[in-house]
């Protein structure tokens, strides 16, 4: 993604980070000018974050420098890079260059700093200057004080020159309160990975932004061949949802079904499904059906009217799925979803509140969006902690059950239609050649 200078709403120039989802996080980039930290674990994810908005950020006018410490050898640091997407062999030299301050800052401590700064700014006039790693400038410094003159004046150099700067740091939340960069730093992002499961999860959050909204929480991310994607913490949406679609009733297709509905579900509600094992299909299964109902898939896909999303539970992320989900809806106009199964969301959350959260916020977009949602929630008693939050999280809740017996039946119960009236009875389910239906009400 190419990167820009942009204006937030407060009127503050901004610098494209290089990426549209974490300018979004950022309320429209890094204000320009600034002085930024980026800190995290060794392998968060830092230095693939600066690089991208280097690259995103190079041009024809001022030059970019980045600029290496203690950490990483300078050749080691081009060579991983030439591994991405963004990487543009052409800009080396001229738009984007590297250098190596490691030699200097070993032999005269904290002290080489400004000197190496400022022989850079008056000789290449840099826009961005990168330093990678910061921190090991921190642990060569002999004192507090020391640290502290050497910030005062690079920050004072810095601004007079209107470089925008990113120290880059294996910083730990703990060091924020004591370690002096973090007072002249205009912000600071925090990357951090732990294991979830089989696999390792990573967010990306804004400890601090001087003057500027930010969408605060942590935020989902994936390193990829094109760098850092991101997906922002899915939030409530900015209007409530209209009410004015009560009188729209989408078929439900199950006979029966709508008469105990009265006519069908509301536009635009959410409705879960509860019931035993036996919901969830993977796609080639769910082909399988739609054949025995008579529909052909492949031509419902070409035409638009069936779009699947299929992640593996074993590689499902809440964050990318909800993206996946929005972007699909936005740009094939949906007005119908099926989630299948909420359970699998459960798993892959890190608690219980975090998916309430995520659902509760799922629904309110569905809403304003005039997106009809179903979604199926196997009904175990490892799930009894979600139960009561359910209720309020959906509009209807639709209970299926299994009688077993010598003659095993199932049955059909609308717990709860919000705002609408239904039938309390429960009744025969049947499930046919032609899909499911609803047996009478008993006499």
């Amino acid at each position: 993604m190419t990167g820009s200078t942009t204006e937030a709403e407060t009127g503050t120039a901004r610098l494209s980070s290089g990426n549209a989802e974490l300018d979004t996080i950022l309320g429209g980039g890094f204000p320009i000018n600034s002085i930024n930290i980026l800190m995290g674990e060794p392998g968060s994810g830092k230095t693939v974050l600066a690089e991208g908005l280097v690259f995103a950020n190079a041009g024809d006018d001022r030059p970019i420098l980045y600029l290496t410490t203690l950490s990483e050898p300078l050749e080691k640091v081009v060579r991983y890079l030439q591994g991405f997407d963004f990487f543009d062999e052409t800009k080396l030299a001229g738009a984007v260059i590297y250098d190596s301050i490691g030699a200097d800052v070993a032999e005269q401590g904290v002290t080489a700093i400004v000197p190496r700064l400022k022989a850079a700014i008056l000789g290449h006039r840099p826009k961005i200057i990168v330093i990678d790693s910061f921190k090991a400038i921190h642990d060569l410094s002999t004192s507090v004080a020391e640290m502290r003159r050497m910030l005062f004046e690079m920050a004072g150099l810095l601004t007079a020159f209107e470089t925008t700067a990113f120290l880059i740091g294996e910083y730990n939340g703990d060091q924020v309160a004591t370690h002096p960069e973090f007072a002249v730093a205009d912000s600071m992002l925090e990357i951090t990975r732990r294991k979830t499961g089989i696999r390792d999860e990573r967010y990306i959050r804004v400890l601090k932004l001087r003057g500027s909204h930010y969408l605060e929480g942590q935020h989902a991310f994936e390193i990829t061949r094109a760098g850092l994607t991101v997906y922002p913490r899915l939030v409530s949406p900015g209007r409530p949802p209209a009410y004015s679609m009560m009188g729209e009733r989408v078929t439900t297709g199950v006979p029966g079904l709508d008469d105990m509905l009265r006519g069908g579900l509301p536009r635009g509600r959410s409705t879960f499904v509860v019931g035993p094992t036996g919901f969830e299909e993977n796609p080639t299964q769910l082909d399988s059906q739609i054949v025995a109902l008579g529909a052909d898939p492949e031509e419902a896909r070409r035409s638009g009217f069936l779009q699947f999303i299929y992640v593996s539970p074993v590689e499902l992320r809440i964050d990318s799925i909800i993206t996946r989900m929005f972007r699909i809806i936005q740009a094939q106009s949906i007005r119908r979803i099926v989630v299948d199964a909420v359970g699998d969301l459960v798993v892959a959350a890190d608690d219980l509140q975090r998916m309430h959260s995520y659902l509760y916020a799922l629904m309110q977009h569905f809403a304003v969006k005039g997106v009809t949602s179903i979604l199926t929630f196997e009904a175990t008693a490892a799930m009894t902690e979600l139960d009561a939050k359910m209720s309020a999280v959906s509009d209807n809740i639709i209970n299926l059950a299994m009688h077993p017996g010598e003659y095993p039946r199932r049955s059909l119960r609308i717990v709860k239609a919000r705002g609408v009236g239904h039938d309390l009875a429960t009744r025969d389910f049947f499930v046919e050649a032609a899909g499911g239906r609803v047996g009478p009400a008993a006499s």
